[in-house]
C-alpha cells in the first residue's frame, strides 16, 4: 500500500504512466457555481470592491478550455497500454467540500481518502503493436479514477473509484481479455496512501479497509477540555524544525486523526472473499515481499505531536505474516523526530528507507546514519546499507559503507545492482555497481558527478516489471548491458536519448538520440534486445504523441499510435526561440521567449512583456551556465504559466535563468540580492536589444519562489513596472529553520535572513504588485500570512498594491473558478500597468 507522498516509488504499480503537456483541460459549465463578475463588477473590483469571481477575456477563458491530452500506461510485458483522461477543472463547489487538516494531512472525511480532486474519468485499452483502442464495458458511472495498477501477469487492471457525491471508496478492477469491469469490494482507507496492491500472483490484492464499527468521528463538542500543551528540555545540539502546516493542535485534533487514518489490512481475491489480517491501525506502509510471504508493516503510534506531520511521528516497523497477520518480526521501533541536526543532509538516527529487495523472495534492505545524522559532524562513513533475509534469525549483513546519504538501489539479479549516494552540500552523486548476494565484493565506482551537471548525466537505468510485479534492472539478453535513459542536455538543448551500457567493458551504444527539428523523447524499450522504442514526439506547433520506433532499421519511419490535435489551434504559430545572453560577472545565462503568432518586432515595433522566473541555487558557475529544455518542444499554452497572456498579445519571457551561485564553501545566499539583480539586468537588457520590447513596458512575475524573487526585484530596482507575486513569502523570520535550499537557521545567519525578506524593504517599492494567494496554502513556506502581512506593509507605506485571496485554495489553485479569477486579476492587472497586450505607441 505504499504512500503517495513522496517517500518512494510505489513497487506494486505496474505502470509508466505519461501525461503529456498539461495545457487546460475542457468546457466546464457554471451554472452551480458562483456566478462570474459583469464587466461592471470588474470596474468595481478594481477599485477595491469585490464581490464574487472573475472571468478573464474570451482568448483566456478558451486557454482554460482547452482539451487535455490523455495519459498512457504501458502494461507490465509492455505490448499493452491504457489511456486515462482527466476532466475539466472541478468547480468550487467540488473544491469547498469538508476537508480535514491534520498531522500534515488533507482528509475528505466523507470518503476516508487524502483530498484530491482530479480523477480520470475515462478508461480505455490500446495496442501498442498497432494502436488499435478496446473500449471496457461495465465501468462505473460517472467514472471517478484516483489510482491504477495493473497485474503483474498483465490480465488485470485495478483502480481506486473515489466519488465524492455519493461517499464512495471502492476497489475496481478490470479483466483485460475480456474488457470489462467490475466492483471488487467497498469502503477502502486511502488517507495514508493508495490503499491497495497486488499480491505478486495476480490472485488477488492486499486492501487497507476503514475499520468496522467505528461508529460516528469523535467530536470536542464545543468546549475545550483543556489547554493544548508542548514542553521540551536541553538536549545535545540545535534542532531544524521547518514550518510545517495543517498540524494536529491538539487532543481532540489527535482523536480525528486517529479515527480517519486509521484502518485494516486485508486480502482480497478476485472474487472479492475478504480475510483481515493484523490489527487495525495508523499504517504508513504495508508492503509484500516479491515472494508473497510477509508484510513489511510501519505502524504509526502515539506519542504525536503538535510541531511535525505524521512523517516523523514515532513508527514501529515489524514483518508480519501474509496469511495470518501475526507478527514474525520485529525490526525497529523508531522514536518521533522533532526535528534534525542543521544542515539539508541532515537525516534521523535508526533504520531508514526500509524495503523490500526487489530481486530476493523476501530480504529487507534499509540504511542507518553512522555520524549521529548530522552533516556537521566528520566521519568517514555516513550511511551503512543492511541487509537482512526471512525467516530473520540472523543478523543483518552490511552491504555498503557510503561516505555520503544512501539515495536508493536498483535491482538486477545477484551479482548485478546498482546503489545511489548523494550529498546535498557539494551536490556530488555516486553510481556504484554492487553484487548483493556477495556483500564482501568491493563495489565498483560506474559515475560520479555533480547533480547540477546536465551535460555530462549519464542517463537513468531503464526498468522493468518482473513477474511479481518489481521494478527491475533491464538487461540485455545476453545478460551483458543495461540500458540508460537519458535527456540529453547539450548547449544546443535537451536531445533525449538511449543507450546500451557494457557492464564489463563500461562503452555505451547509442539506441536513440532525438533530432532536431522536433523532439522526442524515449517511454520504454519493447522488447529485450533493444531493437524497439515507444517514444514520445512532438515540434513547436504539433502536440506530443506516441510513435513506435525500430531501432534495428535507420531507414524505418516512426509508426504513430496516437493522434492528438493541438489544443488551442489559434495559436499554432506562436514564435519560440531559447535565447542566450551573459550576466555582467561572465555568467552565460537563458531563457525561451515566446512571441505572438504573426509578430515581427522590426516591422511591428516593441510589445509589452511578461518575464516570469523561479531562482535556483548553483555550486559553480558552469552549472548555472548550463542550457536547459529545448527549442523543439511544443508550445504548450497553460493557464498556470505566463504563456496564457500570448493569447492577449503579450510577449513572454520563460523561465529567464536566476541562478544563484555559491562556489565552494561559499553559500549562495550571502550575495543572493546583488546576483538576483544582475540576472534580471541581463534578461532586461537582452530582450529591449532585441527589439521585443522596451524598458517601460515590462513585468515580472512567479509563483512561489517566484513570488519571493519578484518581491525583492520590485524593492531594489526599477526594472520593471509591474509585478505579479502568487503564494509567496517575503518575511523570512517566518520560516527560521531554513527556505528553500537555505540550511542554516535564522540564529547562524540573520543577516541573510534579514536582507533576502523584501518586507524589510517594503518602502522601497514603488511600482505596483499583485499579491495572488491561497486562503488554504499548506506549504512549508508560505504561509498565507506571507501575502496579508505583505500587503499591508505596501499599503500602509503608501505603495500601490493589490491582494486576492483565494478561498479553500492550497498551494496550487484547482477550482476552475479560481483559476479564472487568477486570469482576470493578472490581466487586469498587466493591462492598468504595463498595458495592452499590442505595439506599444511611441512617444513623440
Amino acid at each position: 500500500m505504499t504512500r503517495n507522498h513522496g517517500r518512494r516509488a510505489p513497487q506494486w504499480r505496474h505502470t509508466l504512466i505519461l501525461g503529456l503537456a498539461l495545457l487546460a483541460v475542457p468546457p466546464l459549465a457554471l451554472a452551480a457555481a458562483p456566478a462570474a463578475k459583469t464587466s461592471a463588477q470588474a470596474v468595481a473590483a478594481a477599485k477595491g470592491d469585490p464581490s464574487g469571481y472573475e472571468l478573464p477575456s474570451p482568448a483566456l477563458q478558451a486557454v482554460v478550455d482547452a482539451p487535455r491530452a490523455p495519459t498512457l500506461s504501458l502494461s507490465p510485458r509492455r505490448d499493452l497500454a491504457a489511456l486515462l483522461q482527466t476532466p475539466p477543472l472541478p468547480s468550487i463547489n467540488d473544491v469547498a467540500q469538508p476537508e480535514l487538516k491534520l498531522a500534515g494531512l488533507r482528509i475528505n472525511p466523507a470518503t476516508h481518502s487524502a483530498s484530491r480532486f482530479s480523477f480520470a474519468d475515462k478508461l480505455w485499452l490500446m495496442n501498442v503493436a498497432d494502436g488499435k483502442e478496446r473500449q471496457i464495458s461495465g465501468l462505473p458511472q460517472p467514472l471517478s479514477i484516483a489510482t491504477f495498477a495493473w497485474s503483474p501477469d498483465q490480465k488485470y487492471i485495478a483502480f481506486n473509484q473515489v466519488h465524492a457525491a455519493t461517499n464512495t471508496n471502492e476497489l475496481w478492477i478490470v479483466d483485460v481479455e475480456a474488457g470489462s469491469a467490475r466492483r471488487l469490494v467497498g469502503d477502502l482507507n486511502t488517507v495514508m496512501g493508495d490503499g491497495y496492491s497486488w499480491q505478486p500472483d495476480s490472485r488477488g490484492l492486499l486492501v487497507m479497509q476503514q475499520l468496522k464499527g467505528q461508529g460516528p468521528a469523535p467530536s470536542a463538542g464545543g468546549i475545550p477540555t483543556g489547554p493544548a500543551i508542548q514542553q521540551t528540555e536541553a538536549d545535545a545540539g540545535v534542532r531544524t524544525i521547518r514550518t510545517y502546516q495543517d498540524m494536529l493542535k491538539n487532543e481532540a485534533d489527535a482523536r480525528l486523526f486517529d479515527y480517519y487514518a486509521s484502518a485494516q489490512p486485508a486480502k482480497v481475491a478476485l472474487n472479492g472473499v475478504t480475510t483481515p489480517l493484523s490489527t487495525g491501525g495508523v499504517y504508513w506502509d504495508v508492503t509484500l515481499s516479491p515472494d508473497g510471504r510477509y508484510l513489511l508493516s510501519e505502524r504509526v503510534v502515539r506519542p504525536y505531536s503538535y510541531l511535525v506531520p505524521a512523517s516523523a511521528f514515532a513508527r514501529r516497523i515489524e514483518v508480519l505474516s501474509a496469511v495470518d497477520g501475526k507478527l514474525e518480526h520485529t525490526v525497529a521501533n523508531l522514536p518521533l523526530k522533532e526535528g534534525l541536526p542543521t544542515g539539508n543532509d541532515a537525516v534521523a538516527t535508526g533504520v531508514r528507507r526500509i524495503d523490500w529487495r526487489a530481486d530476493a523472495p523476501a530480504t529487507l534492505v534499509w540504511a542507518e546514519a553512522q555520524d549521529g545524522g548530522d552533516p556537521n559532524r566528520e566521519a568517514k562513513v555516513r550511511d551503512a546499507v543492511l541487509m537482512q533475509a526471512a525467516p530473520f534469525d540472523k543478523p543483518p549483513v552490511t552491504l555498503a559503507q557510503l561516505g555520503s546519504r544512501y539515495a536508493g538501489i536498483q535491482w538486477g539479479r545477484g551479482d548485478l545492482a546498482l546503489l545511489n549516494e548523494s550529498w546535498w552540500k557539494n551536490r556530488e552523486v555516486k553510481q556504484w555497481r554492487i553484487a548483493p548476494d556477495q556483500p564482501e565484493k568491493a563495489a565498483e565506482l560506474l559515475s560520479a558527478r555533480s547533480s547540477q551537471d546536465r551535460y555530462n548525466d549519464p542517463g537513468r537505468p531503464g526498468l522493468v516489471r518482473d513477474v511479481n510485479g518489481r521494478a527491475r534492472l533491464q538487461v540485455s539478453a545476453d545478460g551483458r548491458s543495461i540500458f540508460l535513459y537519458g535527456l540529453g542536455a547539450s548547449p544546443e538543448g535537451d536531445r533525449p536519448f538511449v543507450d546500451r551500457f557494457d557492464l564489463d567493458s563500461k562503452q555505451t551504444t547509442r539506441l536513440f538520440h532525438s533530432q532536431a527539428p522536433s523532439y522526442a523523447a524515449p517511454v520504454a524499450l519493447l522488447d529485450q534486445e533493444g531493437t524497439a522504442l515507444l517514444l514520445t514526439r512532438e515540434s513547436p506547433d504539433e502536440p506530443a504523441n506516441f510513435f513506435v520506433q525500430s531501432l534495428g532499421d535507420a531507414t524505418a519511419a516512426p509508426k504513430a499510435l496516437t493522434h492528438f490535435q493541438h489544443p488551442l489551434p489559434q495559436l499554432r504559430g506562436v514564435s519560440k526561440e531559447q535565447i542566450r545572453y551573459k550576466r555582467n560577472d561572465g555568467v552565460d545565462l537563458t531563457a525561451t521567449l515566446m512571441l505572438p503568432p504573426g509578430y515581427n518586432a522590426k516591422k511591428d515595433g516593441p510589445l509589452p512583456l511578461l518575464m516570469w522566473a523561479y531562482p535556483g541555487e548553483f555550486k559553480t558557475a558552469e552549472a548555472a551556465s548550463q542550457v536547459t529544455d529545448s527549442p523543439y518542444r511544443f508550445n504548450a499554452i497553460s493557464y498556470w504559466g505566463p504563456q496564457a497572456f500570448l493569447a492577449k498579445g503579450y510577449a513572454v519571457l520563460v523561465s529567464p535563468s536566476m541562478p544563484i551561485i555559491g562556489e565552494g564553501d561559499k553559500e549562495p545566499n550571502d550575495t543572493y540580492l546583488p546576483q538576483l539583480i544582475a540576472n534580471a539586468e541581463a534578461a532586461v537588457n537582452e530582450v529591449v536589444r532585441r527589439g521585443v520590447t522596451d524598458r517601460e513596458h515590462i513585468a515580472i512575475g512567479g509563483h512561489s519562489y517566484g513570488a519571493f524573487m519578484t518581491a525583492n526585484l520590485l524593492a531594489h530596482t526599477r526594472l520593471f513596472k509591474a509585478g505579479i507575486a502568487r503564494s509567496g513569502a517575503y518575511n523570512r523570520t517566518l520560516t527560521p529553520f531554513g527556505f528553500q535550499a537555505e540550511e542554516r537557521n535564522y540564529w547562524q545567519a540573520q543577516d541573510v535572513y534579514q536582507k533576502m525578506s523584501p518586507f524589510n524593504y517594503a518602502d522601497k517599492i514603488k511600482d505596483p504588485i499583485l499579491f495572488i494567494h491561497g486562503v488554504d496554502d499548506n506549504n512549508s513556506g508560505t504561509f498565507p500570512i506571507q501575502s496579508e502581512r505583505m500587503f499591508a506593509a505596501v499599503k500602509g507605506l503608501g505603495g500601490t498594491s493589490r491582494l486576492v485571496m483565494l478561498p479553500n485554495e492550497s498551494h496550487a489553485y484547482r477550482a476552475r473558478e479560481s483559476i479564472m479569477t487568477m486570469l482576470a486579476e493578472s490581466e487586469r492587472w498587466l493591462e492598468q500597468t504595463v498595458g495592452e497586450g499590442k505595439p506599444v505607441k511611441k512617444k513623440r
